[in-house]
């Protein structure tokens, strides 16, 4: 039996598999928890042996999480995180359809019926166009007239007799002039049903695609506005990149599902209907013998759908929870270029894709299977038709205009309903992807901020008491936050918390801000419960500055103004606005560098503040917070990421900020809370002392035991800076052991000019400056063209060439369908005017019905083939075009990410929606185009050949509809191009919302970014109905042509018949083989917004996977770092970030770090020192100069080799989804043992911690698990002694050691 492999955390993702874990070692294998899928439905993919194929796997659902806890408990908890499932019908898309809408949508769907009747009435005609060919015998009608003219006039005069061997033989047919008005009246109703046709098209078409355009937008609002109400721990369980997929592709799935492709099933439909009805006025016998496979169809149909649903819910899940990966990924892509994981998080991330993969495989076997059903049910109505129809003929039940009215009618029903597949598919998808948002929507958030209940207090004093408090978060329901605590703040009174990680400091935070509820107990404000208060109203009473600060991408005086909602000034004039925001950066010690900024307040700080240095952006946060001089200042590390001088002067700020208002400080630097009214200290959740600074220093407890560390601390550090000064004076022999010293170099903004020339252009701007302007515009401006595309996709596609060559060999007998259908047609009806004796006609025509029969076997057989392969390789391709996107994102330097259209929510949004648009020109669509490009060549090849008159004049008609439908997928592709930047920077604003929702909810944003949203959404409605009205114009002529084309045959065959050149074989052949063609080819044309957003995504994704960065990480070329030293020179160095060229950061540096020293990085904030480190680590090139190891310039070395001896511990660390012996092990770029993690642990002083944890190290963290501790202990878990971020920090001792 072959080896089976279960990846989960346990297994790194960069081995194919390790043995379990001894028994005492860290990984707990007890905890169904510390799965890296457990905190969703578990699903896994089962690897047999060493072959490199996968099936996924449907593990059961882990039990209820919160069955240990009492039920009152429990239902706190639950409430915070279930999202019960809704269920969704079809009609369910269209719940935001006001009177309007439901007016306009009336009328579209009257427009659908309305088009719906048009073929079978066409088919009416046919049947009289076919009765008046075989009651009209040109020999015999040109034998029974007799001609004279009377004054220049021709006059005509017909006998009712034909003479033949001398006897009179009564002729009933019709005559010459009759036969010929009536096929000129038949083929002029052909034109009018064409003319009414191309209105009814055009008008459903527009209609249901603004509509839908129009409600999916409404619907995305909703969701979003949804998702803005729910509570935090809502977004403990549930991702950003998750949210972020379902408002960009999941949503679009929507779209599809309730715009023109709903129009064509409803035209469709009714075109099935009405036909049952014109058949049985023909002939209710035949018409109920032929019902028997009509219900095969809809009953296949149905099931078929359902499990499409199935799959694709499947399969859409599966993706959304890898999108939160990649969004994790992306935004944190510094940690993983500064680690080398690249490799790491895209085999992580294609672990989901296998899942959705596989579903969409299942998916596209059920549409293959539920397509080829139809079609040998469709086309063997045909064989039942004429089977039992020839039977009625013979015994004078039916005419023969009653039999090919009953046959064409009926195949038209059943072809129109068997091409609704396509369009089933994608109501099916948008059915399945609704189902998750409509839960969203649904869901009654736990802690509604838009609820509009709850008391206001008239005055707040801002009194504050916890009373015996029992708290746990709802994503780790084992660990006891606190229990039975209380705490009272008296209004006014600065308290300060302080105690180790997990003690529950940051909880304390989040509990009054209502970001959880407690399980127990009360949380009070001037003696109200805060569940009694109005949540929207409590929190603008609050400022919160959290520890990692979050600024949203716009300019530095919106982000603070957006501190001013809910307050008396929040509708000020600008004047005083701006006044209130100058005041508040003063204070915050931020306005000295905001007014040297080119632009001051107008200053963009760039996607979640990244062109802001760290400690900007904490002092940007800051002044935002106490620009509405709040009641309540919620203050959670708010100085950690200044430095020592900011620090100061912001604290002193702070401390006046603090007076007369309720203030809660939490800090590890006890220098800063020295002044504090009340200082207590915490421990698991309980209060162990507390008093002043000095009450708590004559305790002589715990407090005074931190206060002691710190000294030590400082005391050891001074004393490494004088034995460094001593070192320096003596020998390297003198025996004295080599220590650390500290060397503090200020970058602070000087002028310092080299020999490099770098001279003022007339503009303003250096010479520098310009050029990097100018490279940064002129990347990626050459955009692929149409056949670039669709080679480009070709080459894609090579890994699944058999599959395709084996759905292409199934397209042509697909496509060669119609043809052999025309052949068997123009042979029956031949029969039918050739066999006079009808028990031989009845013979004749029964064998020939077992013939298409045997046609409809094999187009039912080769239609499954085309669905099933073609599903198979398009799920390949989304999944290859997924993982190759997101490697290549990887692959992009930092400055890529720099830019703007390269935004977290851009680029995720990128990878769900480009790869899922691709999927148009793949499985059953890309089976419906080479099905019509075989249908029209080979119709039109056997017309010409049997027929060439009549088939050359026929087959002129089709390139006049192919030129409409392709100038409307023009039309399209070029107008998606414009919609995916606009959809792009939607979906880049409310993911930039969603990620900081902690500070959306703390401002109280969610009605400002839901205008924002809105507004947005609604420019690009308005914008693209210009465009709609004549893509729907276009769509229009194309289906109008095939009534055209079928008038421009019935007259003209109907001229070569009426003189005998041409008999009825000649005539059906053409005319079915080109008719056919000619619809098959109108339907594939629908098709056409698919294949624009295809083709667009691909130009996209082609664009993407072609660029090579500046610095790639992929290159293999450099030398590799030996013997590395570790001295560290700055020569002259000039640089510019290259999205900002008109600001110079560094100037002509010169640095020199030796090997072994310790040297800090001082100065004002945004004078270059994370610049610094940033061109060490080689996120950027220096613009002149060249930054040195041991006397080699870095650029020489191979990227990922020279990143390997360096360890980066960032500003703002980030824990990816899994558990934590998972994120250290990613600082490895080699297996470890878990006796290495425990000793870098160890040495970290975090071990103690991780196993005070009930998970241990298989504690999950990241979004999809919450946070290993809460807001402010994850800090606390990555700060080692309170100062530096210890988890990423073990990642490069991991890797180093």
């Amino acid at each position: 039996m072959a080896d089976l492999h279960v990846h989960d955390e346990k297994t790194p993702l960069w081995s194919d598999g390790t043995p379990p874990a001894a028994e005492g070692s860290i990984s707990s294998t007890s905890s169904s928890k510390s799965s890296f899928f457990s905190s969703f439905r578990r699903r896994t993919l089962v690897r047999s042996g060493n072959t490199n194929s996968y099936a996924a796997v449907d593990l059961p659902a882990n039990d209820d999480e919160f069955a240990s806890l009492p039920e009152n408990e429990a239902k706190v908890l639950r409430e915070q995180v279930v999202v019960p499932p809704t269920a969704t019908s079809y009609f369910t898309l269209y719940r935001y359809a006001n009177k309007k809408d439901r007016l306009i949508l009336a009328i579209g769907v009257v427009s659908a019926l309305l088009e719906g009747v048009l073929k079978p009435v066409m088919s009416l005609l046919f049947g009289s166009v076919t009765e008046a060919f075989a009651n009209y015998d040109p020999q015999r009608a040109l034998y029974s007239s007799t001609h004279e003219y009377t004054n220049g006039t021709l006059h005509t005069t017909y006998s009712d007799t034909y003479i033949s061997n001398s006897e009179y033989i009564p002729y009933e047919g019709l005559s010459q002039q009759e036969y010929y008005e009536t096929i000129r009246r038949l083929s002029l109703y052909l034109v009018y049903l064409g003319i009414a046709d191309i209105v009814l098209s055009h008008i459903k078409t527009f209609i249901f695609i603004d509509r839908g355009e129009v409600l999916s937008a409404r619907i995305r609002e909703h969701y979003l506005a949804a998702t803005l109400k729910q509570n935090i721990g809502y977004f403990d369980k549930i991702g950003s990149g998750e949210i972020t997929s379902r408002i960009t592709a999941d949503t679009i799935l929507v779209q599809e599902a309730i715009s023109e492709k709903i129009s064509f099933m409803i035209a469709n439909s009714t075109t099935f209907f009405v036909a049952l009805v014109i058949a049985f006025t023909q002939s209710y016998i035949l018409t109920f013998i032929m019902l028997s496979v009509l219900v095969s169809i809809i009953l296949s149909t149905g099931i078929a759908s359902a499990y499409m649903v199935k799959y694709l819910k499947k399969s859409q899940d599966g993706y959304a929870v890898g999108g939160t990966l990649a969004e994790e990924v992306i935004g944190s892509v510094r940690n993983v270029h500064a680690f080398g994981i690249q490799e790491i998080m895209t085999h992580a991330y294609d672990n989901y894709l296998k899942v959705s993969e596989y579903w969409g495989i299942c998916a596209g076997i059920a549409t293959g299977l539920m397509n080829g059903t139809m079609y040998l049910c469709s086309f063997s109505t045909d064989a039942l038709a004429y089977w039992q129809g020839v039977r009625l003929y013979s015994e004078y039940q039916a005419t023969l205009g009653n039999i090919v009215t009953i046959i064409f009618t009926v195949f038209q029903g059943a072809y129109a309903f068997a091409i609704i597949s396509p369009y089933l598919s994608s109501v099916t998808s948008g059915i399945a992807a609704a189902s998750k948002i409509f839960a969203t929507i649904d869901r009654v958030s736990a802690i509604d901020s838009a609820e509009e209940t709850g008391i206001k207090l008239n005055k707040v004093d801002g009194s504050i008491e916890l009373k015996n408090v029992k708290f746990i978060y709802p994503s780790r329901p084992n660990v006891t936050i606190l229990n039975d605590f209380s705490l009272k703040i008296p209004a006014g009174k600065t308290v300060a918390l302080v105690g180790s990680s997990g003690s529950g400091k940051s909880t304390i935070v989040s509990l009054i801000e209502r970001f959880y509820n407690p399980i127990r107990g009360e949380v009070l404000l001037d003696g109200h419960n805060i569940m009694d208060l109005n949540i929207r109203w409590l929190r603008q009473k609050i400022a919160l500055v959290q520890q990692e600060p979050t600024l949203f991408g716009c300019s530095i005086y919106e982000n603070i103004t957006y501190g001013l909602i809910g307050t008396e000034f929040e509708f000020s004039s600008p004047t005083e606005k701006r006044s209130l925001v100058i005041e508040a950066c003063k204070q915050a010690n931020a306005w000295a560098f905001i007014e040297k900024m080119p632009e001051g307040l107008d200053t963009n700080v760039g996607e979640r503040g990244f062109l802001m240095s760290g400690g900007q952006k904490q002092r940007i946060a800051i002044a935002r917070a106490i620009v509405s001089n709040p009641k309540i200042l919620l203050l959670d590390e708010a100085t950690s990421a200044l430095d020592t001088k900011s620090e100061g002067v912001v604290q002193e700020a702070l401390e006046r900020a603090s007076k007369n208002r309720t203030t809660i400080v939490i800090a590890h630097r006890l220098s800063t809370i020295k002044d504090a009214d009340s200082i207590v200290v915490m421990s698991h959740g309980q209060i162990l002392e507390m008093g002043t600074h000095n009450e708590l220093l004559a305790k002589q407890g715990e407090y005074s035991e931190l206060v002691k560390a710190q000294q030590i601390e400082m005391l050891k550090e001074k004393e490494k800076e004088q034995l460094d000064k001593a070192h320096n004076l003596q020998s390297d022999d003198d025996g004295i052991e080599q220590v650390l010293t500290e060397k503090a170099i200020e970058l602070s903004d000087y002028l310092h000019h080299s020999a490099l020339d770098l001279a003022r252009t007339k503009t303003g701007k250096s010479t520098a400056a310009q050029s990097l302007t100018s490279d940064v515009k002129a990347q990626d401006n050459t955009v692929p063209s149409i056949s670039e595309a669709f080679k480009f996709i070709y080459d894609l596609s090579r890994p699944e060439m058999s599959y395709n060559i084996i759905g292409l060999i199934a397209c042509f007998f697909n496509g060669m369908g119609y043809p052999a259908l025309g052949l068997l047609w123009g042979t029956n009806l031949q029969a039918f005017s050739d066999i006079m004796d009808r028990y031989e006609l009845r013979a004749y025509i029964s064998r020939m019905a077992g013939f298409l029969f045997m046609l409809a076997c094999s187009l039912g057989i080769s239609n499954t083939i085309t669905g099933a392969a073609f599903g198979y390789s398009s799920s390949r391709l989304v999944r290859r075009i997924r993982k190759l996107s997101f490697s290549q994102m990887l692959r992009q330097d930092i400055a890529f990410f720099d830019r703007d259209e390269n935004t977290v929510g851009s680029l995720t949004g990128t990878l769900s929606r480009d790869a899922q648009a691709v999927e148009g020109l793949g499985g059953i669509t890309l089976g419906k185009f080479i099905d019509a490009f075989v249908t029209v060549i080979g119709s039109s090849v056997v017309s010409i050949a049997l027929a060439w008159k009549l088939g050359l004049v026929v087959t002129s008609g089709v390139p006049v509809l192919v030129g409409c439908g392709f100038y409307r997928f023009y039309l399209l592709t070029e107008f998606e191009a414009r919609v995916k930047k606009e959809t792009e920077r939607s979906s880049t604003y409310a993911c930039e919302a969603i990620s900081a929702i902690r500070t959306v909810a703390a401002l109280t944003r969610e009605s400002d970014v839901w205008e924002s949203y809105h507004s947005n959404l609604d420019e690009i409605v308005r914008r693209n109905r210009p465009v709609s009205i004549r893509s729907a114009f276009f769509y229009g002529l194309t289906s109008g042509q095939v009534f055209f084309i079928m008038a421009l045959a019935s007259w003209y065959g109907g001229q070569l018949l009426g003189t005998g050149e041409y008999n009825l074989f000649q005539f059906y052949l053409v005319f079915l083989s080109i008719i056919f063609g000619a619809e098959t080819a109108g339907v594939v044309f629908s098709f056409a917004p698919d294949v624009g957003k295809a083709v667009q995504a691909a130009k996209s994704i082609k664009m993407l996977l072609e660029r090579v960065p500046d610095i790639d990480s992929w290159s293999e070329e450099g030398k590799i770092p030996q013997n590395v030293q570790g001295d560290i020179e700055f020569v002259d160095v000039h640089f510019r970030y290259p999205t900002r060229p008109e600001v110079p950061v560094l100037r002509g540096l010169n640095m020199k770090i030796q090997k072994g020293q310790y040297v800090a990085l001082v100065g004002a904030s945004g004078c270059g020192k994370s610049t610094t480190i940033s061109l060490i680590e080689e996120f950027y090139q220096p613009l002149a100069g060249a930054v040195l190891l041991d006397g080699q310039d870095i650029s020489e070395f191979n990227v990922n080799k020279y990143r390997q001896q360096l360890a980066l511990v960032q500003q703002e660390p980030t824990l990816y989804a899994g558990s934590i012996k998972y994120n250290i092990q990613l600082g490895s770029p080699t297996p470890v043992t878990d006796d290495q993690i425990i000793d870098v642990c160890k040495q970290a002083n975090i071990h103690d911690f991780i196993m005070s944890l009930p998970d241990g190290y298989d504690t999950l963290c990241g979004s999809k698990a919450g946070r290993v501790c809460e807001a402010g202990t994850h800090q606390g878990l990555l700060a080692k002694k309170g100062r530096y971020y210890e988890l990423v920090q073990l990642q490069a001792l991991e890797g180093r050691s």
